[in-house]
């Protein structure tokens, strides 16, 4: 009798324990899922950079008139190149980026522009769906050439007759493909280098392509286009093509080839074709970290006077070597530069100022970056 008590008192007591639990733990149908944190986005980056440069240059004709490249237009004076600060705003799938320039060397890139918008270097904003696709609008700097404005990310401190007379920048809105190996931009833009077109003339727009591809991770080809009316009534076209090799860890190789095809404007139609080109090899060297050495060899052809030779009673070529030493030192990088160009015809000129078809040059640079 005893065992029969004790036995109906211990399921009680499990009985009460379990309606205890059932009314502490509110149910829940089994089709609601638990909640969960939601994944916080990534904060937006914020990147700042930029750039100060100077240098003295001397002619070993004691003339400033021999020089037909940009931003090194002085003879036997020291002289500054540009401020630059560039700020890029990074979110996930969108960003926007404010690249300014002050200085000779910022005036001389945004030459179509007065006051303070010759001091824009690059303005624009993207919009990256997914990884492989970007959609850009604004005012960039050319995808077309080996060298860039900055002079921080070149080798050479003075500049080939190719970037010169190539395209500086677009304004317009661009896409952007990226898949494997391979890379495809297509674009439409504003004439060349033209933020806004003048009023009274024609306003037509250029269309851009690059097509890019990577074999390897030390091998990258850039095959560019860009084209279209300019203002001025003409027309042209130009292909562009980059190639870029790592040999070893200390020794890479450069090249760049354009030609570019213009039907100038006669005053009642575009007439035929005239062309320009050229190609250049960069040879670098690094022994160290802290030395460097690059050598440029650039032949560029103007025979139908479109560039060099326009003033010139016949066309021609150039002919430009160029042998620059890069020292380094954390962010700042000295560049001591002999240059020797040798054209075709009479186009430069001596001392005296009789004319002469070589001459040669030294310039000693600073460049700071961050």
């Amino acid at each position: 009798m005893l065992r029969k008590f004790m036995m109906a008192s211990a399921a009680m007591g499990v009985f009460v324990v379990a309606q205890a639990q059932d009314a502490s733990v509110p149910a829940t149908p089994a089709t609601v899922q638990p909640a969960t944190d939601p994944i916080p986005e990534k904060a937006p980056l914020l990147v700042i950079s930029g750039s100060a440069d100077a240098y003295f240059r001397y002619d070993f004709a004691k003339t400033k008139g021999n020089n037909y490249t940009s931003f090194t237009g002085t003879h036997n004076t020291f002289a500054i190149g540009m401020a630059s600060v560039k700020v890029e705003h990074k979110g996930e799938k969108v960003g926007g980026v404010l690249d300014l320039g002050f200085g000779p060397r910022a005036k001389e890139f945004s030459y179509n522009d007065d006051g303070i918008t010759q001091a824009i270097k690059q303005l624009y904003v993207y919009y990256a769906p997914t990884d492989w696709l970007k959609f850009s609008a604004g005012t960039w700097a050319t995808h077309v050439g080996y060298e860039l404005v900055d002079p921080q990310l070149n080798r050479n401190y003075s500049m080939s007759y190719m970037f010169t007379n190539g395209p500086f920048t677009h304004t317009g809105l661009k896409a952007e493909i990226t898949k494997g190996k391979h890379g495809v931009m297509v674009g439409v833009s504003n004439a060349t280098d033209y933020r806004i077109i003048p009023d009274g003339q024609i306003n037509r727009k250029f269309f851009l392509a690059q097509y890019s591809f990577a074999p390897t991770d030390k091998v990258k080809f850039y095959l560019n286009y860009v084209g279209g009316e300019a203002p001025d009534t003409s027309k042209s076209s130009q292909f562009d093509l980059v190639a870029t090799a790592k040999i070893t860890d200390k020794f890479n190789v450069g090249f760049n080839g354009t030609i570019n095809s213009t039907k100038l404007w006669d005053g009642s139609k575009n007439i035929s074709a005239k062309n320009w080109g050229g190609a250049a090899v960069y040879l670098n060297v690094d022994p160290t970290p802290a030395f460097g050495l690059t050598l440029r060899g650039e032949y560029f052809s103007d025979k139908d006077q479109l560039k060099v030779y326009s003033s010139s009673p016949v066309g021609g070529t150039v002919f430009a070597t160029t042998l620059s030493a890069n020292f380094r030192v954390g962010g700042l990088l000295i560049i001591p530069e002999f240059r020797f160009d040798s054209g075709s015809e009479n186009l430069f000129v001596d001392k005296d100022g009789a004319s002469k078809s070589s001459f040669g040059s030294f310039l000693v640079a600073a460049v700071y970056s961050f």
